[in-house]
């Protein structure tokens, strides 16, 4: 009996389909718990019941609460399911070629706000589970140090494109940024000053501007 491949394709897409609904299905319904509840009174069963799933559905893809949170919020820091870095994302990439120094910081800043408003909160939540999910702990280690990595490589690109003063000091620049881009800079400007993003923006833009003005004499 010879085998449809073509049937047996539209099967897997259609079950490859529901894995990824169910998947959106519970991140939503978890990233609304962590940020409303808190990490320590949100529950995997909760997390079910609000998404409509089964709970085994959600220990078999998760395995722990620690893994749901990182995965919720590795999705929100880049916006999507698919397996493209902050690096190969269009904003960054528009940050790392665009024409002008200007035009390079807008959407640096722009990027870092998106950032925030998808994932600020929920970094929060992380702040709070850092100190007893060494999974967390070890995944927010690990992003702040893919944020000094970024801000390094989008100053090291300035500096190559002739774009910053001459004798920037650019390892200066790149730690300098990352340290007022991180989302711990972020959650105290918010909690502090009661920034908007729409704030929050505008100081990143103005403060990388200023920072690459002055990196000459860092």
């Amino acid at each position: 009996m010879a085998i449809d491949v073509n049937d047996n394709s539209a099967d897997l897409t259609l079950r490859a389909a529901r894995i990824a609904d169910t998947e959106a299905k519970v991140l939503r319904a978890a990233a609304e718990l962590f940020v409303g509840l808190g990490y320590s009174a949100t529950t995997l069963r909760a997390v079910a019941k609000a998404a409509g799933v089964g709970e085994r559905t959600v220990y078999v893809r998760f395995g722990t609460k620690a893994a749901l949170l990182k995965r919720v919020i590795d999705v929100a820091v880049v916006g999507d399911t698919e397996p493209v870095d902050v690096m190969g994302r269009e904003w960054f990439q528009t940050s790392v070629t665009a024409p002008t120094a200007a035009e390079r910081i807008a959407a640096a800043a722009r990027g870092g706000r998106e950032i925030m408003q998808r994932a600020g909160a929920l970094i929060g939540v992380a702040v709070q589970a850092e100190a007893i999910e060494a999974l967390i702990a070890a995944a927010a280690q690990a992003g702040r140090e893919a944020t000094r990595d970024t801000m390094r490589l989008f100053w090291t690109r300035m500096a190559e494109d002739g774009l910053l003063p001459a004798g920037a000091d650019v390892k200066w620049l790149g730690d300098t940024a990352s340290l007022l881009g991180s989302p711990h800079t972020y959650l105290l400007m918010t909690q502090t000053l009661g920034w908007d993003f729409g704030a929050y923006e505008k100081w990143l833009r103005t403060t990388w501007t200023r920072l690459a003005a002055a990196s000459g004499n860092a």
